[in-house]
């Protein structure tokens, strides 16, 4: 044997194993990778521990140090010079790769999508056997029917290669768990770098079970932005199943009108449950809110929104500003309120910008705005704001006090359809 042999999962599966008297021993079923490492980066979490082995009519996991895997000319040869039986221990702390990796889905993480494993890439070092990828590509699928070498033959004669795709071990997520032993020492670690948009198409594509499994081993405010970015209809699945104290934790640190669309679309007996949960603050937001037609502006619109006296200094504005860290979507657009919150001006960030410290805001903000009534027809803000060009608008009540602004992001797709309607 070479110090180095590399085969895969396919190859080994269904193979006999023989002994050192050159008698078959029983059928390989599965291999068990170690999936409880003793620290970070831990070689040993994809060494093989074990081999699933069926003699005669039943089957056991043996360790895999007595196993010795030989590759000549593509052919795959398993040798044992002995059996030692696991402990259920031992089995239940590592990890299948028939069972619960091959043909399961995964995250590429340089794909940001969910993919299938086809195959699965091992190789034996001096210090053992490893899994050290998943493969993901066409070939390895090709492999498992047993039509690779011919079909890449027939390539070849064209100059096609078919090309590999590989992810490295440490790379692999496993989201589809099925068997509730797996463990894995990264589990979720990578998946929660991605953009919340990446993650939430991701859940779109998973099963319901999986999707709460992925969602759940969210923190707080990283599910929140995630919840934020799916369509309805998951978001009522994902909230319906989520226990009440949680789900309503994530709710508040959402903006109030995405909760109100979201609680509209549950039953109206856990809408209020999930109410009741919720902060007082956050609670009345929401309820205000789901009190407008659903065709009103009002319905549509955000209170989070950052409104300001005349008298105070751009310095000032900056430093709350500082304090409070608004999302991007709250300085599309800054208010100015008298002290009865009737809105009197606007500003933006550069006119925050370019101003001197010391100027008041009085003296920068623009008079008579460009605004929305809270009971105006939801069909008015597309055409408003195509026409202004702005990114929010004020909403405010028939008393012309402030309630929230409409933002352009939450009516890009209706104001895209009035375009294209115009250039017809």
């Amino acid at each position: 044997m070479t110090s180095l042999t590399t085969f895969y999962l396919s190859g080994i599966i269904g193979k006999e194993a023989f002994g050192a008297d050159g008698d078959a021993i029983g059928i390989i079923k599965d291999l068990l990778v170690n999936a409880m490492p003793s620290g970070q980066n831990d070689p040993n979490q994809q060494l093989v521990t074990g081999v699933r082995l069926r003699i005669r009519k039943e089957t056991r996991f043996y360790s895999f140090n007595s196993f010795r895997v030989v590759k000549t000319r593509e052919i795959i040869n398993v040798t044992c010079s002995g059996l030692t039986e696991l402990s259920s221990e031992e089995v239940n702390n590592g990890l299948l790769l028939v069972e619960n990796i091959l043909d399961k889905q995964i995250v590429d993480m340089n794909g940001r999508k969910l993919v299938r494993v086809n195959d699965v890439r091992l190789a034996t070092l001096p210090a053992g056997t490893f899994a050290i990828a998943v493969d993901i590509g066409i070939e390895g699928l090709l492999r498992r029917i047993g039509i690779s070498l011919p079909i890449k033959r027939f390539l070849s004669l064209f100059t096609i290669n078919l090309p590999a795709k590989f992810i490295l071990w440490d790379d692999v997520q496993a989201i589809d768990h099925s068997n509730l032993n797996i463990r894995l020492s990264k589990s979720y670690a990578k998946l929660h770098t991605l953009h919340p948009s990446d993650i939430a198409d991701i859940l779109e594509d998973l099963g319901k079970k999986s999707s709460m499994s992925v969602f759940s081993s969210l923190d707080e405010e990283k599910a929140a932005d995630v919840l934020e970015e799916l369509e309805t209809h998951t978001q009522v699945h994902i909230v319906e199943n989520l226990p009440l104290n949680k789900a309503a934790d994530v709710l508040e640190k959402m903006p109030a009108d995405e909760v109100a669309d979201i609680l509209d679309e549950l039953e109206d007996e856990k809408a209020e449950l999930l109410l009741k949960e919720m902060d007082t603050e956050s609670s009345q937001e929401i309820r205000d809110l789901l009190e407008y037609p659903d065709n009103s502006v009002g319905s549509l619109m955000t209170t989070d929104i950052l409104s300001f006296k005349p008298g105070i200094t751009v310095e000032e504005v900056i430093d709350e500003l500082r304090i409070k860290k608004p999302e991007a979507a709250e300085l599309y657009n800054l208010f100015v309120t008298e002290t009865n919150d009737e809105l009197i001006g606007t500003f933006n960030l550069r006119d925050l910008v370019v101003a001197q410290p010391n100027t008041l805001v009085s003296q920068i903000m623009k008079l008579e705005p460009v605004f929305l009534y809270d009971n105006q027809k939801v069909d008015d803000i597309a055409e408003l704001i195509s026409k202004y060009n702005l990114l929010a608008v004020p909403v405010v009540d028939l008393n012309n006090q402030l309630q929230g602004m409409v933002v352009v992001d939450d009516v890009i797709e209706d104001l895209i359809n009035k375009r294209r309607t115009k250039k017809r």
